[in-house]
């Protein structure tokens, strides 16, 4: 699981949001919002996929058909790069917001750009803000976001982060959530000479879905494992340079995997 996150959160810094760069690294987080969109489209001519959240589910014939529409989708996304512009593509999401904010006045915002400028420069500000939340994106988005906007702060040299998260799915995101922005947290530590302080998290709607509750009593019942040890390449300074070579986790133990779908 943890090079989903390592993808995911380098392709937000990339500014990137066109799932290619995921399936290239074996990502199929974003799949579901990006086959919606292909398959609403007039040129989509394959099997009825009406609700195809929860009917593959419900229904084990029907999930094969789905499960191959969405694999030729994948495969149509790598190998077809004019496809993929038009169909990979999920609008101003997080990568768009956090590197390429439009202005009004014309040209763009690099939040994370800016955000490290702050914090070496002027360390105790206030305003050491990331928002992802642009409302006149949200309509234009595959999924508007729900980690809106994250907050750094540095006390004796230690720097921390607190996210808002205006929706989180307790099971299957919240947990990448705390450990891509823990990832993140750390980048940024070293990008800017700081020891890493806490990540605190706060969620608005904070929910557990009905077809996820056998899996959240499995998890429940296990015992936890010792949290493990994250290792970043020291030759690596800045977070434009970090490659998925570059980011490990030591000492990682885990119980079995514990599937559950996601709800698009």
């Amino acid at each position: 699981p943890f090079g989903l996150i390592k993808s995911e959160l380098l392709w937000f810094l990339r500014g990137d949001t066109n799932i290619r760069f995921l399936l290239e690294h074996d990502n199929h987080i974003w799949d579901e919002w990006a086959f919606k969109n292909w398959i609403e489209s007039a040129e989509y001519q394959g099997a009825d996929m009406t609700d195809f959240g929860l009917r593959s589910q419900s229904d084990p014939e029907f999930n094969q058909v789905y499960q191959a529409e969405m694999k030729k989708f994948d495969q149509r996304i790598l190998d077809d790069p004019a496809f993929a512009q038009k169909y990979g593509n999920l609008g101003d999401v997080y990568g768009a917001q956090w590197r390429h904010w439009e202005k009004r006045t014309g040209g763009f915002i690099d939040q994370i750009a800016d955000v490290i400028n702050q914090i070496k420069e002027t360390p105790d500000s206030r305003r050491m803000i990331v928002t992802a939340w642009n409302p006149e994106d949200v309509p234009t988005s595959a999924l508007p976001p729900c980690h809106v906007m994250f907050q750094f702060y540095v006390v004796d040299g230690k720097i921390s982060v607190q996210l808002y998260q205006r929706s989180g799915d307790m099971f299957l995101g919240v947990p990448f959530n705390i450990a891509s922005y823990s990832l993140l947290l750390n980048m940024i530590a070293r990008e800017t000479g700081l020891k890493v302080g806490e990540f605190v998290h706060t969620l608005g709607d904070a929910h557990i879905y009905r077809n996820h509750f056998s899996q959240v009593k499995e998890l429940l019942s296990r015992t936890p494992y010792d949290s493990p040890e994250l290792w970043l390449n020291p030759e690596k300074k800045h977070i434009e340079d970090f490659e998925m070579k570059d980011i490990k986790v030591l000492n990682y133990q885990h119980h079995g995997t514990i599937k559950a779908p996601v709800a698009v």
